[in-house]
């Protein structure tokens, strides 16, 4: 079996540096701007508050655990970041459908329009980030980009014995003027 070392060397140590280098440099920028688009500061919405409402969005009411394995963390994490969510009215509590014992998350009709609201300026910021871009560029960005994410999950998967996150990016159609075919799942992401 290879080792580490081993796989490392198969590849260009020069571009690895690159590589990384990008990587950390690209975490830094979302961090400082939060990915947050454009527009009045009213746009910008923490990271785990927006994958949150964008998986409820997607797939609609969850339970707490079903909610915290498809995102690829723990359901305390979740308990704790739904918290202000329900708090602020962007998320409510209901009864399993099949279940009236049971209790599942969903998107309030507060919380979609806060979505929409948020989503709408990132996809501008989008545009305006990848303006020089054709959108053969910014599909093939995407679906990288996506790949990568996709790879850290399983990575980060099997050193911790947990479920594999999928990936739940918004489906946009790669016709969409100016934007980009979809958003990068951030489902990676710890927290």
């Amino acid at each position: 079996m290879p080792t580490s070392q081993d796989m490392t060397t198969a590849f260009d140590p020069g571009l690895l540096d690159a590589l990384q280098h990008q990587v950390a440099v690209f975490a830094r920028r979302a961090e400082q701007t939060r990915l947050g688009g454009t527009g009045q500061l009213r746009n910008s919405m923490d990271r785990a508050a927006y994958l949150l409402l964008n998986r409820l969005d997607q797939e609609g009411p969850m339970g707490v655990k079903a909610l915290a394995a498809g995102m690829g963390i723990d359901s305390s994490t979740v308990t704790r970041q739904v918290a202000p969510l329900v708090d602020t009215g962007l998320v409510k509590r209901t009864s399993h459908p099949e279940d009236g014992r049971a209790v599942v998350l969903q998107l309030s009709p507060r919380g979609l329009a806060r979505l929409e609201e948020v989503r709408s300026s990132r996809r501008q910021l989008m545009v305006e980030v990848t303006e020089g871009w054709t959108p053969d560029e910014r599909e093939s960005f995407c679906t990288l980009l996506t790949r990568f994410n996709t790879a850290l999950s399983a990575r980060q998967s099997a050193h911790t014995g947990g479920p594999v996150a999928e990936s739940a990016a918004p489906a946009a159609p790669a016709t969409e003027p100016g934007g980009p075919a979809g958003t990068p799942s951030e489902s990676a992401q710890t927290s």
